[in-house]
């Protein structure tokens, strides 16, 4: 018998027969480790475990533990909750069921049955029923004429439309049970490793995301390998819920929405605009400390300058469409990037090696057109604020200014409480190369830089191939919340493209011309999202420098309303932030409304804090401090706030 030989991603090789599949490679190390087996990655490709593997190769063994494992459970999930919702309701029409984040989708069409969450009972439990057969998920190889025939003769349009865009020798069908869809995989071996069951919500979703397309029913899933999972799941959900940064929005008075104004365009309250300033302050110290020159650019640009940029090119049609002017083909686009503007500061003059690097920081508004449906709260907005840098460099200070950027991005991160993080290196795809400009030797050299900085800093990475930008590859920091939810927030990227676009150059030290290399840097990311992670993170409870309101003061009459209003004064001298609650109401409850407000610090003041000049002390979920005279409370709060920065 013919062998292969199997490399694992310990680097361990060993030889099997040829035609073997992941699930018997599996088999062979340990019957337990086959029991959890969902799919495999052969030469980084994920596909269905039980597929014969022909030729040498690498291999990793995907189980729930792995991103890939479980976005193979949950498609596989999607076609059983196919196979029950089309049990349940023959005639029903499918059109696409894929992987999320949490869990997956199918778009559907009952016709004239409306499916709404009085059905979810039924359909969960046709699910389970369905799943204790363990039907095999089988995969079949079919031509296109045979495909057409069977989704005609289902009278599935939406199937027969995918089918157009697809050629014979590249369709395969998947079937469990009674039903057949068509799909490309992979899939988990059989539907017994789903044990647990939760449809989640119902939505319409127009066919294949446009408007003018059919309106269907989306109707959102999770399964799970184990009931106690899916206990813990929705324990965290519920937890979500409380933590919902619209609903804190709201509560803590930080910003609003208005519909008059325009569908994702957030209104920055006061105490969210206090918040922000907080957060930019913070940003400008740590940026001027390293380095960086702040610069203004204008909210619209030329259409031609992102012409330039390769953005219209690229983005232009999903855009803010462009601007017209009185003026005979003048256009203008809201400005979807600080990028181009940038590269245009950095060509105002010419520009020495002695120069560089020129690190240029804006706080930049930039517009990008969402669609409605996809817009949430601050974390998907039409309008928001970007952390934005722009470092010019030589090709040799690529690396060490890479290494700065990361030291910056982790700075923010444990100033803030978020201590777990993986920074995600997204290159190229790596056969689909027509998605990304530039020469290919500069790729190769962008890619090897941020790998090996990544590696110098000891970062716990992953790679993402086809994440990459178009015009470069990119680190990009998936942080992990205290619910354990995973958000992408800072990012980096190299660039050898804009400077090359817009004709960017130094001179050397050898008097000849040269060109910089670009990285773009976004610590926070965007302000909006930043805030709305941050905020679900500590579900409102902000670190104290930057509480919006430090302070409460909270006077038991009165009569102690004066001393309260001055001691106000002295702590506002000391940059501590708060307000006098001097409503005619119980000392009880203000307490109670300060809590309920997040206050970190309520100062209770009545005759003996106003005789001997002190305070009485009460810490946001902790209760009474006991009673400190002023200078020591200022003391103490002071180091406090020092303490987050150490």
């Amino acid at each position: 018998m013919e062998k292969i030989k199997i490399t694992f991603p310990d680097g361990a090789i060993r030889e099997y027969n040829k035609g073997t599949t992941a699930l018997e490679i599996a088999q062979s190390i340990s019957e337990g480790l086959a029991r959890n087996v969902l799919s495999a990655k052969v030469n980084d490709k994920v596909q269905d475990a039980t597929l014969p593997i022909h030729e040498d190769a690498t291999l990793q063994l995907l189980t729930w533990k792995d991103a890939e494992g479980k976005a193979t459970f949950w498609h596989s999930s999607a076609h059983l909750m196919a196979e029950a919702i089309e049990a349940l309701y023959p005639g029903t029409k499918f059109g696409i069921g894929p992987a999320i984040e949490n869990g997956f989708y199918y778009d559907i069409d009952t016709g004239d049955k409306i499916l709404s969450q009085d059905d979810f009972a039924k359909i969960e439990a046709k699910m389970l029923e369905l799943a204790r057969q363990k039907n095999e998920y089988k995969r079949m190889e079919i031509s296109k004429a045979d495909a057409i025939e069977y989704f005609t003769k289902k009278g599935d349009e939406y199937k027969l439309e995918l089918l157009e865009r697809l050629n014979d020798g590249e369709i395969t069908f998947y079937q469990q049970g009674n039903f057949v869809d068509l799909c490309r995989g992979p899939h988990i071996p059989n539907t017994g490793f789903i044990k647990a069951v939760k449809l989640m919500n119902v939505a319409g979703a127009y066919w294949l995301g446009k408007t003018d397309r059919k309106q269907l029913t989306r109707v959102y899933a999770i399964t799970f390998p184990q009931e106690k999972e899916l206990k813990e799941y929705l324990q965290v959900l519920e937890e979500a819920k409380k933590r919902d940064h619209r609903k804190l929005g709201q509560e803590l008075e930080l910003f609003t929405f208005s519909d008059n104004v325009g569908k994702g365009l957030p209104l920055w309250l006061p105490k969210g605009t206090l918040l922000r300033e907080r957060l930019e302050q913070f940003m400008r110290k740590a940026q001027m400390k390293a380095g960086y020159s702040p610069v203004v650019t204008p909210h619209i640009g030329s259409k031609k300058l992102y012409e330039t940029s390769g953005h219209w090119e690229k983005y232009g049609a999903d855009s803010f469409q462009p601007i017209h002017t009185p003026e005979e083909d003048e256009l203008f686009m809201l400005k979807p990037m600080n990028c181009p503007h940038h590269c245009e500061i950095y060509k105002s003059k010419p520009r020495s090696y002695k120069e560089l690097p020129l690190r240029l920081a804006e706080f930049g508004t930039v517009y990008r057109y969402e669609q409605s449906g996809e817009l949430h709260g601050l974390t998907r907005v039409r309008g928001f604020t970007q952390d934005d840098a722009h470092i010019f460099c030589t090709p040799e200070q690529v690396r060490e200014e890479f290494g700065k950027v990361i030291d910056l991005v982790l700075y923010v991160f444990k100033s803030l409480g978020f201590t777990e993080y993986t920074a995600q290196i997204s290159l190229r795809h790596q056969t689909e190369r027509e998605k990304y400009i530039g020469r290919e030797e500069d790729w190769d050299k962008a890619e090897a830089d941020i790998q090996a900085v990544a590696q110098e800093k000891g970062l716990q990475t992953v790679v993402a191939y086809g994440e990459a930008a178009f015009y470069g590859p990119k680190l990009d920091f998936m942080v992990k919340d205290a619910l354990g939810r995973k958000w992408q927030l800072g990012t980096v990227q190299v660039d050898y493209q804009l400077p090359q676009r817009f004709n960017l150059e130094y001179i050397g030290a050898d008097n000849q011309k040269h060109r910089p290399v670009m990285i773009h840097r976004a610590p926070f990311g965007s302000l909006e999202r930043f805030i709305a992670v941050l905020t679900e993170h500590c579900g409102g409870n902000f670190p104290l420098w930057l509480a919006p309101e430090q302070i409460a003061i909270l006077p038991i009459s009165e009569r102690f309303n004066e001393y309260a209003h001055n001691l106000l004064k002295i702590l506002a001298e000391k940059d501590i932030r708060g307000f006098v609650d001097d409503r005619d109401e119980k000392v009880q409850r203000k307490i109670r409304d300060a809590e309920v407000k997040k206050i970190p610090y309520m100062l209770i003041v009545g005759e003996k804090e106003q005789e001997s000049f002190s305070v009485a002390v009460r810490k946001h979920g902790q209760g009474d401090l006991g009673s400190k005279p002023v200078e020591q409370f200022i003391d103490e709060f002071q180091a406090e706030i020092q303490q987050a920065f150490i």
